[in-house]
């Protein structure tokens, strides 16, 4: 199959500066951990070839594009060339950093507010629960440093918890540190979880896929026996 065959679906990562959204794109599309990550000045894309529903007779190749967006204050009235034809959302916080969690909220309304000219006296979007559950875009919400919150969460007598904004919007979580690379490994929890969330954008854009799984299934209840019946029946 020509790479020209393969679909492909565009997923928005974003979040403040620093909280590592480059070395968390080149981990996910490279394996590894990037030697010298650097600030991201508008936005950069990488592509990571994706096997959708690995592993069953639905699998079938996939390029989820991750469009890195640069997250300095200064740019923010240009970034929303950056966000047309969204299929998935990345949310990425520095679990270090408690601020760069809680403006989750306005990274999220920011991109749902693409198309709007108006904004809140402090020049940014107010974040709507409601407009979220009307977008049914998915969304993965991703905290990094996870090896310093752990030192810093230890030493001050507290666990790492998952994020309410996560709760709020009904999406997956994963923690982790960018600079291992077995923090993606194959199997890993992480790793599941990134791969549903791809798996979910892609149904999310290209919905036969997910007809064609149920159909799927469907086909095999058929010839399931019914471990009800006894042997007499």
């Amino acid at each position: 199959m020509s790479s020209s065959s393969i679909d492909k679906v565009k997923i928005i990562v974003v979040g403040d500066s620093g909280v590592g959204k480059s070395s968390l794109v080149h981990l996910i599309c490279h394996g590894e951990h990037i030697t010298n990550p650097s600030w991201t000045i508008g936005c950069s894309v990488e592509v990571k070839l994706h096997e959708y529903k690995e592993g069953t007779p639905m699998e079938k190749n996939y390029f989820v594009e991750l469009w890195d967006v640069g997250g300095s204050n200064s740019h923010r009235n240009s970034r929303s060339i950056f966000y047309n034809l969204v299929h998935g959302i990345l949310l990425v916080h520095d679990l270090t950093n408690r601020k760069s969690q809680q403006n989750l909220r306005k990274w999220l309304a920011e991109i749902l507010n693409k198309e709007s000219n108006s904004k809140s006296k402090h020049d940014t979007y107010d974040y709507d629960p409601e407009q979220y559950v009307d977008s049914q875009i998915p969304i993965l919400v991703v905290g990094t440093k996870q090896d310093l919150a752990q030192v810093v969460r230890s030493n001050a007598g507290a666990a790492v918890r998952s994020s309410p904004f996560a709760e709020e919007c009904g999406a997956d979580e994963i923690h982790l540190n960018c600079q291992q690379a077995k923090a993606l490994a194959p199997g890993s929890s992480n790793a599941v979880k990134l791969s549903r969330f791809f798996d979910k954008v892609i149904e999310n854009r290209f919905p036969r896929e997910s007809h064609m799984a149920a159909s799927f299934l469907d086909r095999r209840r058929l010839f399931i026996p019914n471990s009800k019946m006894s042997h007499n029946d």
